[in-house]
């Protein structure tokens, strides 16, 4: 079954993306190296505008699904988020290029987005994943030692759960054999006052 082609177009409007954000990180190494970015600059704004009509496009095309019922309301709610996190980025491409906000260290960003997978057949892109206050700082060593305290915290948890579980069923078994003999030595008061 082919992919619909709404989804096609938002996956080659995030690879856009992408690569706007991979230019401005190369123009702005050229600056920092002396280079002349004045070819990146131009390709970069071509590339801002084609961003914009794409998200356009995008819109005209979710609206008129969601309008034709040809789409779940669900599924047009998924969608709508997803257009509103490329318009966040592409406000955040923007700032990026015409130098209002630094760029995010590369190195950083790939780490924090490694390992996003695909979800409901949409490319999980990797500046969509937003890095935890926790984690923030951190280094790669760091990040993979705050893991494994989190895992072995959730063992020790989950380990108690199931000594908890165990200890009720067993009160439950209990309860239920105590009350069966209730019920057996109150069967048999009853038998024996009726004779």
């Amino acid at each position: 079954m082919s992919q619909d082609l709404w989804l096609q177009n938002y996956d080659a409007t995030c690879r856009l993306a992408q690569e706007i954000a991979e230019n401005i990180h190369e123009r702005n190494r050229q600056q920092r190296t002396g280079g002349n970015p004045a070819k990146i600059n131009m390709t970069l704004r071509a590339s801002l505008q084609k961003l914009k009509q794409n998200i356009a496009q995008l819109k005209e095309g979710l609206l008129r699904a969601s309008s034709s019922r040809r789409i779940m309301q669900s599924e047009a709610d998924r969608r709508q988020n997803l257009i509103d996190d490329l318009l966040t980025r592409e406000k955040q491409v923007n700032a990026t290029f015409k130098g209002d906000i630094a760029e995010p260290e590369p190195s950083r960003s790939t780490l924090m987005a490694g390992g996003a997978g695909a979800s409901g057949g949409v490319t999980a892109n990797p500046w969509l994943v937003n890095e935890s206050e926790e984690t923030r700082g951190l280094s790669f060593g760091e990040i993979k030692h705050h893991q494994q305290r989190i895992i072995e915290a959730q063992d020790a948890g989950l380990d108690a759960l199931a000594a908890v579980i165990s200890r009720q069923k067993i009160m439950g078994r209990e309860i239920g054999n105590e009350l069966e003999e209730q019920n057996v030595e109150r069967l048999a008061s009853c038998n024996f006052t009726e004779q």
